[in-house]
């Protein structure tokens, strides 16, 4: 598993954040707090408080880093 933070502070971004992780067959995880949500539904991510950044946790054993290339533009430091 990996770990990742990730910023989604617009409706337009969580989106194409969900449509991104579709295209894997892998389980997505985002943490805020002592909450965890699926990471591919819409209606979970926004029952959390995006306006800092959450951490997204990654089961994938394989393709981590094609992944990792497609979650770049919603990934922070």
């Amino acid at each position: 598993m990996k770990t990742v933070r990730i910023s989604l502070n617009s409706i337009d971004k969580v989106k194409s954040f969900v449509n991104d992780l579709s295209k894997f067959d892998v389980d997505f995880d985002l943490v805020s707090g002592r909450y965890v949500i699926d990471a591919k539904s819409i209606m979970g991510i926004f029952s959390l408080d995006l306006s800092k950044p959450i951490d997204l946790n990654i089961h994938a054993e394989s393709n981590l880093d094609t992944i990792l290339t497609t979650l770049a533009p919603y990934m922070v430091e």
